[in-house]
């Protein structure tokens, strides 16, 4: 089953909280992992708040369009 786009904007925004708070990278005995990077976190936000919104109001919208 796959996520929604509400859980999956739910998630992103949990990632962002998580780096926002200090959690981007951790050390461990000499290595260094970098979970995310934030403005690509902020981005995949956006781009699902457009998505959910556009969903919300029932697609895609033409407007002034000719008919062939």
């Amino acid at each position: 089953m796959s996520e929604t786009l509400e859980e999956k904007l739910t998630r992103v925004q949990t990632a962002i909280a998580a780096v926002e708070s200090g959690a981007q990278s951790v050390s461990y005995e000499g290595r260094s992992v970098t979970k995310a990077d934030l403005k690509t976190l902020y981005e995949r936000e956006t781009y699902l708040e457009k998505r959910i919104e556009r969903a919300s109001r029932g697609g895609i919208r033409i407007r002034g369009g000719v008919p062939l």
